[in-house]
């Protein structure tokens, strides 16, 4: 007699009695005392054999189940995963249709989408959109814009847009007083000539720009005759120190900074001009200014010592050129735009102040035509803007209100709006042209160099770049002899850190801990590379 092992459904659910199962073959019939006592002890090894074969059965079950559990939940996981990642294409493809007019760009590439969210269930799309500066002129048409190209996805039944600004940060802050390191532009505005309405300008245009939403100062670099406190009428009028840090307190009118000499109770001053110098360094270095989108600095009339210090001083951005229509106003003006262009400022608008006036329904122009197109046509600078001959623009100059301020409707406060939108623009292109201006390229080993307002692009070797500089650790000053030698850089070397400074330059950071201060003029001048062929990720 022998056992055949039961079937599976009869370890779950065993039979009643061992007759009934169909495994058992007797091979003799006779019920012999001999075969009954075989046969119960076959049954009762059988039965402990069947215990354990369900035991363990049972076991390998409860470990599939846990087993096909655990997959099945990580397949339902990456399959969630999956649309929702899906769902996150689709929101950024339809963000991507939205082009930035001053980068050129779309606002997903040039990383304004922030803290996407997406709720499937709900059909609700969340996210933010981070702007470079809180006076962003398109930041409507953006945030319409993104409701409108998210809203169009089949899926979606509610979008929630928000808009915040990350202002850009200074260009070498870290080289920079403390005072200027959280200032993200500066603007200067600058005539070169005295009574054409610079200070008008540049008071209008820091509370446009503030209007626009933007964190503003003004600097008043005049010393012999600061307009500032004529044109503006804060409570505090006195310039305070702060006694520990020992550093200077601006004041405050309609939200907007003011630091003056006419407001450190002096009046105007009588000084010789190194003092001055000395003067405007102090009040535009020490003072408290914070965090600012827009610093704009009312430039004192010529092109000195004065406006020197300040152009060295402070990592202007951008100048803005103020003229009238006289030819005698235009040749003063056009000193000035030299100046800036020596130094590498870029002069971004022109405004051409009592340009005309309109009476009995005709225009005249008193002080004749063309000063100011004459400036944007000599000096390829993009942008011209009008100001008539108006009483209020000089009440208000008077009266310690600003015109924009008093009435922003009227036609002057449009005018200065369209200013600030472009300057505002301007600022942004400038500032992205700087900053990718000088970068390494680690796949060629090469330097590339793409200089502002300039269409051309090149490759250095970063060794020849090294050899090339010629500041005091590299050449004698006296002798203009060499101190270093072509041997003493590796030709393999490369830059650790590549920086911007300012508009005219960049700071490179050797191995050897050496910073190089490169300007854009120098490094077109260097030997280019050509034919450069790229290596590998894994040669990298």
């Amino acid at each position: 007699m022998y056992v055949k092992a039961p079937p599976l459904v009869y370890l779950l659910h065993p039979p009643q009695s061992l007759g009934h199962h169909p495994s058992f073959v007797f091979q003799s019939r006779r019920r012999s005392n001999c075969c009954i006592t075989t046969l119960l002890l076959s049954h009762k090894l059988f039965l402990h054999s069947q215990s354990s074969s369900r035991t363990r059965f049972l076991k390998r079950v409860s470990q599939n189940l846990s087993v096909t559990k655990a997959v099945s939940a990580q397949a339902s996981s990456s399959t969630g995963e999956s649309v929702d990642k899906t769902l996150e294409r689709d929101v950024l493809k339809a963000l991507s249709q939205i082009i930035d007019p001053d980068f050129g760009t779309d606002i997903v590439s040039c990383g304004f989408v922030k803290d996407l969210g997406i709720d499937e269930a709900l059909g609700e799309v969340s996210f933010r959109l981070e702007l470079t500066t809180p006076a962003c002129p398109v930041k409507d048409m953006f945030e319409n814009k993104a409701n409108e190209v998210v809203a169009a996805l089949p899926w979606v039944k509610k979008v929630n847009v928000t808009m915040s600004a990350q202002p850009a940060k200074p260009i070498f802050a870290g080289q920079l007083p403390f005072g200027l390191s959280r200032i993200s532009n500066i603007i200067a505005v600058s005539s070169c000539k005295g009574g054409v309405g610079k200070s008008t300008v540049a008071v209008n245009l820091a509370y446009t720009l503030a209007g626009m939403g933007a964190r503003v100062g003004i600097f008043d670099a005049d010393v012999y005759g600061p307009s500032l406190p004529t044109m503006v009428n804060p409570e505090s009028r006195i310039l305070e120190m702060n006694p520990e840090t020992k550093t200077i307190i601006p004041t405050e009118y309609i939200g907007v900074k003011l630091v003056s000499f006419g407001f450190a109770g002096q009046g105007r001053a009588i000084m010789r001009g190194p003092m001055v110098s000395g003067v405007i360094n102090q009040l535009l270095t020490t003072t408290e200014w914070g965090e600012l989108d827009y610093l704009v600095i009312d430039m004192p009339p010529g092109t000195g010592d004065i406006q020197l210090t300040l152009c060295q001083v402070a990592p202007l951005t951008a100048a803005v050129i103020v003229t009238t229509p006289q030819k005698l106003a235009f040749i003063d003006v056009a000193k000035g735009v030299r100046m800036f262009s020596k130094l590498k400022v870029p002069c971004v608008a022109v405004v051409e102040n009592m340009s005309h006036f309109d009476a009995d329904g005709k225009r005249y122009y008193p002080f004749g035509k063309g000063s100011g197109s004459e400036v944007v046509k000599q000096f390829g600078i993009p942008h011209l803007f009008d100001l008539p001959i108006r009483p209020t623009l000089s009440a208000s100059g008077d009266s310690g209100t600003p015109e924009v301020v008093s009435d922003p409707l009227s036609d002057v406060a449009r005018t200065f709006q369209d200013l600030g939108v472009c300057v505002v623009q301007q600022c942004a292109k400038i500032r992205q042209q700087v900053s990718t201006a000088v970068t390494y390229d680690k796949y060629l080993k090469a330097i590339r160099v793409k200089v502002p307002n300039s269409d051309e692009e090149f490759l250095l070797h970063p060794a020849t770049v090294r050899r090339n500089d010629r500041s005091a650790q590299s050449v004698d000053e006296w002798t203009g002899e060499q101190k270093i030698q072509f041997g003493d850089v590796a030709e393999d070397i490369e830059p650790e850190d590549i920086r911007p400074m300012g508009n005219y330059a960049v700071s490179i950071t050797w191995p050897d801990g050496f910073s190089q201060i490169a300007p854009y003029d120098q490094l077109e001048t260097i030997e280019r590379l050509v034919d450069v062929s790229p290596l590998s990720p894994v040669e990298v």
